[in-house]
This record gives C-alpha cells, structure tokens and sequence, in this order.
C-alpha cells in the first residue's frame, strides 16, 4: 500500500473523510496558550493522545509546559513512515517548525478543538 500523507484540514476535508483517519498514524506538534514551546510526537491514534495531552494524563514534557494546543499533523498509513518523519523533524530547527505549523495552520489555532473525545 503506498503512504498517503495529509497535512492540512483543507486537504483532509476535500477528501471526504471521516474520522477514521485518526485512527491512522500521525506526526503531531503541541504547544502551550503562548505558541513558545513545542513537542513533536507519533502516535497510531491522534483523537486518543491528543485527549491524553490535553487532561495531562501522563507525567512529562507536555504537562509540565502545558502543551495542550494541536496545531499541526500529518497523516500516515505506515506507523513507520511516520516514526522516520518524527525523527526527521526533531532534527530540524525551530524556524523550520514554525514554517510548517505557518503553512497549515497560519493563526495557530487548535486543531482539536471541536473534537469530540469519547473512550469509553
């Protein structure tokens, strides 16, 4: 199967599909209300680890720097495309970040917000 790859909400919303792609792997950033920090992660659910930031369920990085914002992803359907992609953007420098984050999502908005997080 080859890799698909969103990274916008325009493209994403253009292909019609529904939330199922979270279910897909991701490459994702986190950031705090003031935009000054940011974490990279992979995950194969980003509904689930989103929520998991954003209630501070794990002791770490993103609880103690208060990352609970999403403001960029990309979409995989080869969780090991997207571990070379995490790997690949924590190397580069934070004026590149900020350019992908600008490219897809200019007012840095969060990007969850609306989601509806149920796991029950």
């Amino acid at each position: 199967m080859s890799d698909v790859v969103i990274s916008s909400i325009q493209e994403l919303l253009s292909l019609n599909i529904s939330f199922r792609w979270m279910l897909h792997s991701a490459v994702y950033f986190m950031t705090n209300k003031n935009n000054t920090v940011l974490y990279i992660g992979v995950t194969s659910n980003l509904e689930k680890r989103v929520f998991q930031h954003k209630t501070k369920a794990y002791k770490g990085f993103t609880e103690k720097y208060n990352c609970d914002k999403l403001v960029y992803f990309e979409v995989f359907t080869d969780i090991n495309q997207a571990i070379s992609r995490e790997k690949q953007l924590k190397k580069g420098n934070r004026n590149r970040k900020n350019d992908l984050v600008n490219s897809m999502n200019p007012d840095w908005k969060d990007l969850s917000e609306g989601w509806l997080f149920n796991f029950t």
